[in-house]
């Protein structure tokens, strides 16, 4: 089977904002936001996913960007936690960094996709 170094990261990457989630709602902290973040993060890796069996290169495109979107959706959730003090910076800067790579990949991956498709 060949290997999807994307799909593997975001899961890692969802299973980590699965604790983070966790954490949050045990400490009764920022529980809206848990809620939003919980939501974006998983649909990262989801929509990678779901772009991986899409019907035509466009299709895969398309739910790559809103992969991409979800995963900026989810730095803002993280900076917004750090900001507010319901984690601190060793936790959300690790987040971030991981968040921020996925996006890299995601905009490559789209890029590589649209120059494939022309």
């Amino acid at each position: 089977m060949k290997e999807n170094i994307l799909i593997d990261k975001s899961i890692a990457f969802a299973v980590r904002i699965i604790k983070l989630h966790e954490f949050l709602t045990k400490n009764k902290k920022g529980l809206t936001i848990a809620k939003q973040v919980v939501r974006s993060g998983t649909s990262v890796g989801v929509n990678i996913n779901e772009a991986n069996y899409g019907q035509s290169p466009a299709d895969f495109i398309a739910k790559m960007h809103i992969a991409l979107k979800e995963a900026a959706e989810t730095e803002y959730w993280i900076k917004l936690l750090i900001m507010s003090e319901y984690i601190d910076s060793k936790m959300g800067d690790s987040l971030l960094n991981d968040c921020v790579e996925i996006k890299r990949i995601l905009v490559a991956s789209i890029n590589t996709a649209k120059e494939n498709n022309k």
